[in-house]
């Protein structure tokens, strides 16, 4: 089990959130401003947030203006994940990974069944990283967000869960 290390320093990072819906706006973007305020609260920066239409093209351009952004450390997507014909988030991010984060994916829908049973098979969540870059792309709903967030997206991006976490190895993730 992971714990904390008390002598370790909270390490704030910059994340760029991005609502993915043909509906939802900035007044209702319920899941959007869960991912927000759960970031805020542990100490990170937001330091973008868009709402875009689940057009895979439109996407890439907005993962790939993040991708290349110095500044932003990490992006995590809510939203398109489903198997509908407009659910198209992960066809629009794979093609820009530099690699997967395959167990993503599956401690997910691993947490997510206990809360929605077998119909965590319909949620295609990816997790990768381009350009030294951590990129998450979770279901839309609010409770999936949560369970996100909860279960693996606060203690990965936390320095002092130990034994190992994604914000340690943050300044690596450019090693040639």
């Amino acid at each position: 089990m992971s714990h904390h290390a008390p002598d370790l320093d909270f390490l704030p990072l910059n994340l760029a959130i991005l609502t993915v819906s043909d509906s939802r706006t900035a007044e209702n973007d319920a899941s959007g401003d869960l991912l927000a305020e759960r970031a805020t609260a542990a100490g990170h920066q937001v330091v973008a947030r868009e709402i875009c239409s689940d057009n895979r093209y439109l996407l890439r351009a907005v993962f790939s203006h993040w991708i290349a952004d110095a500044e932003v450390q990490v992006v995590i997507s809510t939203g398109g994940t489903g198997v509908t014909g407009r659910d198209n988030t992960p066809e629009a991010l794979m093609p820009l990974l530099d690699k997967e984060i395959a167990g993503f994916g599956e401690l997910f829908r691993s947490l997510s069944f206990g809360e929605i049973g077998a119909s965590t098979i319909q949620s295609r969540t990816l997790a990768g990283m381009a350009n030294a870059t951590l990129l998450f792309c979770l279901p839309g709903s609010t409770g999936a967000c949560r369970t996100a967030w909860d279960g693996i997206l606060g203690p990965q991006l936390d320095r002092r869960t130990q034994p190992c976490n994604f914000a340690q190895l943050i300044e690596r993730f450019s090693e040639r």
